[in-house]
């Protein structure tokens, strides 16, 4: 195991390209229509993770997302000591990348916003603040308040949970060892399409999280540079927090307990058929 400092590193500048890459994408969909459609936004976060692990793995094993860390510490044998400070230098790179990709695409989100009369902090300025933070359903340009009955709290918790069960499910299935089926050398590659998929198939419900750190950080960057209390308010009082950061948690546990009570007994059974 690499030193804490080298593992923070990892977990910081991965997460950097994951959140730069992603939302990068949304950015670009939003203010310029760069991206036509929830596939090729999807494309593109796929890609992006993709290399961030390939970036970052011997580092840090590139977690790059607390639901991952903590289904780790409770489910293999990744330190508990070290889940905090993963969790840390997660939320920094998220924060840096959204503070970068905000300074790269200030004028166009301006210009967007003119062109479409929204007023940054007001309701309905969640059509740009969707760049950086996640709301249900997915605004998609269109103020929350047009389709607020098209996606409950409690199918956007669903969704959230499932999508994370998903990807932990995939993560710990392609990074057993004893899966001799999956190559490492693909690893990042089935990752960053699990994600792809994930999002095509979600994403216009709930953006697609499956990451607090990727959602947080950037919401609260958003906050900060003129958002104000839409990020945090648009769900409601605390829906931001139980679909994207809660729900994703709870997923990951899911997914590492499906992993561990079904898929597990059944390599070994298998294994115990070729010995």
């Amino acid at each position: 195991m690499k030193s804490l400092r080298a593992a923070l590193t990892g977990e910081l500048m991965g997460t950097f390209f994951l959140v730069f890459f992603g939302c990068g994408s949304v950015a670009a969909a939003v203010t310029t229509g760069a991206q036509v459609g929830v596939f090729q936004v999807a494309i593109v976060w796929g890609l992006g993770i993709a290399i961030a692990i390939h970036c970052t793995a011997a580092l840090s094993g590139a977690h790059l997302n607390p639901a991952v860390t903590l289904a780790l510490a409770m489910w293999r044998e990744f330190p508990k000591s070290r889940v905090l400070p993963y969790v840390g230098a997660q939320m920094v790179g998220a924060f840096v990348a959204a503070a970068v990709l905000h300074g790269v695409f200030t004028n166009a989100i301006i210009a967007y916003e003119s062109a479409q009369g929204i007023a940054r902090g007001s309701v309905g300025s969640e059509s740009t603040a969707m760049i950086f933070g996640e709301f249900f359903p997915n605004p998609g340009g269109r103020p929350l308040e047009h389709a607020a009955m098209a996606m409950p709290l409690g199918r956007a918790v669903l969704a959230e949970i499932v999508g994370t069960a998903v990807l932990v499910i995939v993560i710990f299935s392609v990074t057993d060892r004893r899966n001799a089926e999956a190559p490492q050398i693909l690893t990042a590659g089935y990752i960053g399409l699990t994600v792809t998929l994930l999002i095509s198939l979600l994403g216009p419900l709930t953006m697609a999280c499956f990451n607090p750190a990727r959602d947080l950080a950037p919401r609260l960057y958003s906050s900060l540079a003129g958002w104000g209390a839409v990020p945090f308010n648009a769900n409601g009082p605390y829906g931001w927090w139980v679909v994207y950061l809660l729900a994703p948690l709870v997923g990951g546990q899911l997914g590492a307990a499906v992993h561990r009570l079904l898929l597990s007994p059944a390599w070994e059974d298998g294994r115990q058929l070729t010995d």
